[in-house]
């Protein structure tokens, strides 16, 4: 194996020789174990809530243990059909953050009893399961995506700029929003520009990393290349700044730049990144009023109260991770209602850390971690570029996203509005995760079973 560039690790850019062809073992009985052990503990923390809350087992538990088993075999046997070779943690994964998530939303339920969103998010979380089931079935090879790139950035726009037409919600408009019913396209939006970020960089990979000028110690490609993925990224960001949805900014700046290092395997883009995020966060944060008061929430997280005004969300948020402690005080026993609004959404995490503990939410950065880690192994090992680049890109979001929203309820930067993968109540952000697992199935079953490129 060769090594190309300036930059350190394995690129596309420095993996162009086939490795071996050699198939892995599938797997799949340890795959259904992990899936009944993933739908026990979610059943068993159902179990839990209902005896904290009311000293007796709550009356659905046996319907939601169905119901989740149920669809975490659908899906199972979905993978043991049309993808055998497939890593066996991923599904599982993916089932216990989707039980888990439903288990908060539910323990939240009892505290806003007029505000029922579980029975919603199960839902949800259906028709999420329906389409992993539906991609693992009919997308028989991920490199077909590849030739529709075009339409795929196309969709995506379209999908960014729809909400500018609709009502603003908490001040962003990200929502559209029609006789009760809502819908995020940016969740799904993501999942189409990662697809042709990775289609596009796949197929100019070599241009990129060694055509055009050099300035500094980086390789500056030609404006022909760079130009067409820069203008679609500057649209799509444009139009999220426009929405005020800076978190979603956020994410597909950093896919931007860890696809284009991961395709040139130049490591000068990681610090051009950093320093253009860091100018744009600064620019945004004091010229952008709703952008701006978030950033002095993050600053002084506690004015409101000196102020006497009473503790403000991110106030809230930081004493139910102090309350928690180590082992935290038990799920159903926690205060973090007293939070608002977004509890089940945005500070979803802060019940996590209140009632599972730094131990437990230790665990919830662990499974995410893990999926990521899996993500990463199936683009290293996939022998196409642009299965490569795919499963990072699929993977990186879930990174970014988690990092943004962790960060934010626990102080470490500012607030930014965006959904917890499978935790959080939000439609369209649990079907987009469910597809995201999907692909990275797909290509995981390509790589260990020694597709040839």
């Amino acid at each position: 194996m060769t090594k190309a560039g300036t930059g350190t690790g394995l690129t596309v850019a420095q993996a162009d020789t086939p490795a071996p062809v050699a198939r892995l073992p599938r797997r799949r009985g340890v795959e259904l174990a992990l899936i009944l052990m993933a739908v026990l503990l979610s059943v068993f923390g159902y179990c839990n809530v209902g005896l904290a809350q009311h000293d007796a087992l709550p009356p659905g538990a046996a319907g939601y243990g169905a119901g989740l088993g149920v669809l975490a075999l659908l899906a199972h046997l979905a993978v043991r059909l049309r993808a055998p070779y497939a890593d066996p943690l991923l599904l599982p994964i993916g089932v216990l953050l989707n039980g888990l998530g439903l288990v908060l939303i539910y323990r939240l339920d009892l505290e806003t009893p007029g505000d029922r969103a579980a029975p919603t998010q199960l839902v949800w979380s259906t028709l999420g399961v329906a389409l992993f089931i539906v991609v693992v079935l009919l997308l028989r090879d991920h490199r077909v995506l590849q030739r529709y790139a075009y339409v795929c950035v196309a969709a995506a726009l379209a999908l960014l700029t729809v909400p500018i037409f609709f009502p603003a919600v908490n001040g962003a408009r990200i929502w559209i929003r029609i006789e009760g019913f809502s819908i995020q396209p940016g969740e799904f939006a993501k999942v189409l520009l990662a697809v042709f970020f990775a289609a596009y960089l796949a197929a100019n990979r070599s241009a990129l990393a060694y055509a055009g000028r050099r300035v500094w110690r980086l390789q500056l490609p030609t404006g022909r290349v760079l130009g067409p993925i820069v203008a679609v990224w500057l649209v799509s960001v444009g139009v999220l700044v426009l929405e005020r949805d800076l978190g979603t900014s956020l994410l597909f700046f950093g896919l931007f730049v860890v696809l284009l290092y991961v395709a040139t395997g130049r490591t000068g883009w990681i610090a051009v990144g950093l320093v253009l995020a860091s100018l744009g966060a600064v620019a945004v944060g004091w010229l952008e009023p709703h952008v701006h008061s978030r950033v002095e929430d993050w600053l002084h997280p506690f004015a409101s109260i000196e102020a006497g005004r009473g503790p403000n969300q991110l106030a809230q948020s930081l004493f139910a991770f102090a309350a928690g402690g180590v082992t935290g005080t038990g799920l159903g026993l926690g205060h973090s209602v007293l939070i608002g609004f977004a509890v089940k959404s945005d500070f979803i995490l802060a019940t996590a850390g209140e009632e599972l503990g730094f131990l437990g939410l230790t665990a919830v950065f662990l499974l995410y971690g893990l999926l990521v880690e899996r993500g990463y192994r199936a683009g290293l090992a996939a022998r196409d570029p642009f299965g490569r680049l795919l499963a990072v890109g699929l993977s990186s979001i879930v990174a970014l996203q988690v990092f943004v929203i962790a960060g934010g309820v626990t102080g470490l930067i500012p607030l930014t509005g965006m959904a917890m993968p499978f935790l959080a109540q939000g439609g369209s952000s649990v079907v987009t995760n469910w597809a995201i697992v999907a692909l990275l199935i797909r290509v995981s079953h390509a790589a260990r079973r020694g597709t040839p490129s």
